[in-house]
C-alpha cells in the first residue's frame, strides 16, 4: 500500500503507475490507484452514513468485493498488488479542521487492513516538513474556495502535539503484518520510480512519465487572482510571487524543529516500528540502520508490549 500522504507528490506517483500499468502487468504487478479505489471498490470500508446496512455489514461486503477483485487479478497472472490512495489515511480538510496530522489514521487503517484480510505486507508513507506541508494544504484549500487562515488557525497548526511519528505509530498498530517504509518528500517527491522500487522490489523500474509534475498547489499570483474573482481582498497575500508561506519566521522554525524531531526518531530506529529510506547518492537509496532492538512486540527487557489500536 502507498498511503500518501497528501501534498507529497502522491498524484504524480499515481499518474506514473497508471502510465506504466501495462509494463507492470507484464511483470505480474497489478495496480489499483484512485481510478479503481474510488470507483466503488472500497465503498463501505469506512462506514457510509444514511444507508440501511450497519458499519459491520458494509465492511463485510467491501471485504468480499475486494477479495473477488484480487482473485480475478490472480487468475490473470498477477502475483503482486499495489494499492495507492492517500485518502485511506484521511483527508486534508479534516487535518485543517482538527489542526492535526491524520488524527483518525489508526482507526481508518485498521478497517482497511481487515478489508484486505490483514494481508498488507508493505506500506510506504511519504512525509514532508510540516511548514511546507501545511503551507501546501492551506494554499490548496484556499484555491478550492476556503477562506484565508487567521492568526489563531495558524497558531493551532504550529502548537499541535501530533507529529509524523504519531501517525507512524498508528499505522504500526493498525497494520500488524506490514513493513512500514518512510520516504521523505524532500528527497523522493519527484522520483516516483524510487517509490515503486521500494513497494515492489523492482531493481529497474520504468521511467515513463517519471518526471511529470501534477496537482501542484497554486502560487501566490494564482491565489491573488482567485481571491479577486471571489470578491475578496488580494492584498491579504504577500506581494512576492512563488509558493505561499503563511507562517511567520518563528512559526516556520517551530514547524521545522518538529520535523527534525520526527526524522531524528526515525533515524534512531523508530522503536522498531518503521524504516526510514534516505538518499545516499545520485542514483542510490539507503536504509537508515535501526537500533539493535527491532523485534516487534518486545522491549529491551524482554517484556511484551501489547499493540493497541
Amino acid at each position: 500500500m502507498h498511503l500518501g500522504a497528501h501534498r507529497t507528490a502522491s498524484t504524480c506517483f499515481q499518474h506514473y503507475l497508471q502510465e506504466n500499468s501495462a509494463k507492470l502487468g507484464a511483470q505480474g504487478i497489478a495496480v489499483w490507484g484512485p481510478w479503481r479505489t474510488r470507483d466503488g471498490l472500497l465503498t463501505g470500508v469506512m462506514p457510509v452514513g444514511g444507508v440501511m446496512r450497519s458499519a459491520k455489514v458494509q465492511l463485510q461486503r467491501a471485504r468480499g468485493r475486494i477479495a473477488l477483485a484480487q482473485h480475478r487479478a490472480q487468475n490473470n497472472g498477477m502475483r503482486q498488488l499495489i494499492v495507492s490512495d492517500e485518502n485511506m489515511i484521511g483527508a486534508p480538510r479534516r487535518n485543517l479542521r482538527d489542526s492535526k496530522l491524520y488524527a483518525g489514521a489508526g482507526e481508518r487503517m485498521a478497517r482497511y487492513s481487515e478489508a484486505f484480510d490483514n494481508k498488507v505486507s508493505r506500506v510506504v508513507l511519504s512525509i514532508r516538513s510540516q511548514d511546507s506541508y501545511w503551507s501546501s494544504v492551506l494554499a490548496f484549500s484556499v484555491g478550492r474556495g476556503h477562506r484565508l487562515p487567521d492568526t489563531d488557525a495558524l497558531d493551532r497548526l504550529v502548537t499541535s502535539n501530533r507529529h509524523w511519528r504519531d501517525v507512524i505509530r498508528d499505522l504500526y498498530c493498525a497494520l500488524p503484518n506490514a513493513e512500514i517504509l518512510v520516504m521523505p518528500y524532500e528527497q523522493f517527491g519527484g522520483r516516483p520510480e524510487e517509490k515503486l522500487s521500494c513497494l515492489a522490489g523492482l531493481a529497474s523500474p520504468p521511467m515513463t512519465s517519471a518526471r511529470e509534475w501534477i496537482n501542484r498547489s497554486p502560487s501566490v499570483s494564482q491565489l491573488r487572482q482567485i481571491l479577486h474573482d471571489r470578491g475578496e481582498d488580494p492584498a491579504a497575500l504577500p506581494k512576492e510571487d512563488g509558493r505561499w508561506h503563511p507562517f511567520d519566521h518563528a512559526q516556520t522554525m517551530a514547524l521545522k524543529e518538529s520535523y527534525a524531531d520526527d526524522l531524528f526518531w526515525l533515524r534512531a530506529g523508530a522503536d522498531g516500528m518503521a524504516t526510514l529510506i534516505e538518499e545516499t547518492g545520485a542514483d542510490k537509496m539507503g536504509i537508515t540502520p535501526q537500533q539493535p532492538q527491532t523485534i516487534r512486540g518486545q522491549n529491551p527487557n524482554g517484556i511484551e508490549n501489547r499493540r493497541m489500536a
